[in-house]
């Protein structure tokens, strides 16, 4: 079924929270891939006819959520084609994730090209997915955490053209080391393409992010992991971000990558900028044991996931309403703002902030029933059920 087929819903008794604050006794009604109605109270009772009724009971009610940097799911990884790819985001959309970017780690480019390609083809039959991350291959070796060093590269103009053209247009965020020999040059062609550059798994310092971010760079790729941190004498690249209110800043919330505190730290820093994402790997939503990372082993272990043999972490396990009840619980945020660094701020950064991140009339009918305790429930996208 399409979301054009799409039965319309009704949702009503929900306690909603987006960016623009809490709504008690909340309803909306969707019409195709669309809402089409919002209010409060009693109002929704006119439209019963021929619709799906769900009483949210006065729960959460959320906009779906949207990851920009995700590499797998329930045993799944992005790199090993289509169905692959379809079994990882399943396992993420049950837990709310209703928009995404499929992520790629540094493989050669031949491979890169045909994931590129992969993403391309499932872009056009399922709005679900948003497209593209390239995570490499320009990226620094000092830091390049789980990715194969032997497919690291310094940019290069041919190489960009080709891998932009693969993607025939989906490819939305693109994660390079400024500090590399063309990478500026690399970021003003990315940016005549349309894609969002981010920097990370960089050994940048202060001075070479502020000008990756002045020639236009927009995110920083899980802030504090794979890159400087910040020091009294050598402020780093966070601080960089931090300064420049047109910086969205990534973060792994699993309560491993980043503590608490610093996470709180950097929500203090860029109200509005933070963007939860998963960074999540095959492991995630799926049990402990050995994985591939690309052509990396992996080991997990209480949720934990590490290049094997090593103590390096490779990716997470996490999902993203783990990443909300965590910013809830452990950091102590406001519900709402935890609510906007997985839906408007992501889609933000993407620049698609007039489609997805409310729950306006007029936006997407991607919704998220959470219970008291943020545990997800039921979830919706482009007016279906999931």
């Amino acid at each position: 079924m399409s979301p054009s087929d799409a039965r319309p819903q009704l949702i009503h008794s929900a306690r909603k929270l987006d960016t623009d604050g809490l709504v008690d006794d909340f309803w909306m009604l969707t019409e195709g891939d669309s809402i089409a109605l919002t209010g409060k109270g009693t109002g929704w009772r006119p439209y019963v006819d021929g619709v799906e009724v769900v009483d949210a009971g006065g729960h959460w009610l959320t906009p779906g959520f949207i990851d920009l940097h995700c590499h797998g799911g329930g045993g799944h990884p992005f790199d090993d084609g289509p169905e692959e790819m379809l079994e990882g985001l399943a396992t993420h959309r049950a837990h709310g994730t209703t928009r995404s970017l499929v992520s790629h780690v540094a493989n050669p480019l031949a491979q890169l090209r045909e994931s590129l390609s992969i993403v391309a083809d499932l872009a056009a039959v399922d709005p679900l997915v948003l497209g593209s991350h390239l995570e490499g291959p320009f990226l620094a070796v000092e830091r390049r955490g789980a990715h194969d060093a032997a497919f690291l590269r310094d940019p290069g103009p041919e190489m960009l053209e080709e891998l932009v053209g693969a993607a025939r247009g989906t490819l939305r965020q693109f994660t390079i080391a400024p500090e590399l020999p063309n990478a500026l040059e690399s970021i003003g062609v990315l940016l005549e393409a349309g894609v969002v550059v981010s920097i990370g798994h960089t050994a940048a310092d202060y001075d070479q992010a502020k000008r990756a971010f002045d020639i236009g760079a927009r995110i920083l790729t899980h802030t504090f992991n794979a890159m400087n941190g910040i020091h009294h004498r050598d402020p780093g690249p966070i601080i960089a971000a931090f300064e420049d209110d047109s910086i969205t800043l990534e973060l792994i919330l699993d309560g491993l990558h980043v503590h608490p505190r610093v996470a709180d730290l950097v929500f203090t820093a860029a109200p509005g900028r933070v963007a939860l994402i998963t960074d999540a790997m095959a492991a995630a939503g799926a049990a402990d044991g050995n994985y591939r990372l690309g052509s990396l082993n992996v080991t997990v272990n209480h949720g934990l996931a590490v290049l094997s043999g090593t103590s390096t972490i490779a990716g997470s396990t996490l999902t993203l309403d783990v990443a909300l009840r965590n910013a809830v619980t452990l950091v102590g945020l406001d519900p709402r703002i935890a609510v906007e660094a997985l839906t408007l701020t992501p889609a933000r950064a993407l620049g698609v902030e007039h489609r997805f991140g409310r729950l306006h009339a007029g936006y997407a009918a991607d919704a998220v029933l959470l219970d008291h305790d943020w545990t997800v429930r039921r979830v919706w996208a482009a007016g279906l059920p999931l």
